[in-house]
């Protein structure tokens, strides 16, 4: 059995899809909420609602669970949520939980950068994460990434919404030269899922990304042109631009950019382009031909998709 933490997020979505079609018997780990959990559609799941603050809740999750994979985070949900308690405390009593039921392996989704050291509070989360599952009894392997994208990320599809929504101009850090190595969503995946058939990856520590580095500004450009909007780009000062983002998340729920979001392109987020043949013979996808996804399909056409989707979801009841 393989216990997904995390599951409903863009990479857990993605994750749980190929573990299903590997065959793998799966259970994923839901923290409570009013909302229906966004697991994809199809594939044949338990589901344990337990918050990773219940420690007892997730000793009765772990039961007969061999291998977990670990994705859970609050990055995402911006203000609304708690790195320390998701992150920091969640992973501690995960592991824990984990060496008492007898879990062989862990697998948990790091960043390029993490460490607790580190000044931005995603990357400060993820290293102390990281210290409590190689401090703990559980075998691991923890594969540090670069921003991942693709369908229904919060990076490129974030950055194409408020392309669309800008007027003519669209603001940028000022003489940020930071760069990043963007790698797509599947391939992470393919690694995650490989490093269960290597036994030379236990108790190793790998960090991926694409074959390309990329700035910001030119992340944007690239964006622009594959949606097809032009818009000109005015540099901020990095202080002005995170107050501003700080701002419009207290007084907007939905808004799409967060400060831990800004912290990504703080610091050069960077490994040797061929880390990922190197450990797992896998040639990573560029960037430029994976952006399909965000061209925006005419109303109609969205409109029909919705209606199919409807009809094939109450066929399969």
């Amino acid at each position: 059995m393989i216990l997904v933490t995390g599951a409903t997020g863009f990479i857990g979505r993605t994750l749980v899809r190929q573990l299903s079609t590997i065959g793998y018997p799966l259970r994923a780990l839901i923290r409570p909420s009013p909302r229906t959990p966004r697991l994809p559609k199809g594939v044949p799941v338990e589901v344990a609602v337990v918050s990773l603050a219940d420690k007892r809740g997730l000793r009765a999750a772990l039961r007969d669970v061999d291998i977990i994979f670990h994705l859970a985070s609050a990055e995402n949900q911006g203000s609304r949520g708690s790195l320390l308690t998701t992150d920091i405390q969640g992973t501690e009593n995960l592991i824990e939980a984990a060496s008492d039921a007898g879990v062989d392996r862990i697998v948990y989704l790091s960043h390029i950068g993490a460490a607790r050291a580190s000044g931005y509070p995603a990357f400060k989360a993820k290293g102390i994460a990281e210290e409590h599952i190689r401090n703990g009894k559980v075998p691991y392997t923890i594969l540090r990434s670069s921003l991942v994208y693709g369908p229904e990320d919060h990076f490129t599809n974030n950055l194409a919404r408020l392309i669309r929504s800008s007027l003519g101009v669209f603001p940028i850090p000022a003489g940020g030269r930071t760069v990043v190595q963007p790698v797509w969503v599947e391939d992470i995946v393919t690694c995650m899922l490989w490093s269960l058939e290597k036994d030379d990856t236990i108790n190793q520590v790998y960090e991926l990304g694409g074959t390309e580095f990329f700035t910001l500004q030119q992340i944007i450009e690239t964006i622009m042109e594959a949606t097809r909007r032009n818009r000109y780009l005015i540099p901020l000062s990095p202080i002005t631009l995170r107050a501003i983002t700080v701002f419009l998340e207290g007084i907007l729920p939905n808004f799409p950019i967060s400060s831990f979001w800004l912290d990504y392109f703080a610091v050069n987020r960077t490994c040797a382009i061929d880390s990922m043949p190197r450990y797992f013979g896998l040639m990573p996808a560029r960037f430029t031909y994976r952006l399909d996804y965000l061209l925006r399909k005419p109303w109609y056409q969205r409109a029909w998709n919705r209606v199919t989707e409807s009809f094939a979801s109450i066929r399969t009841r």
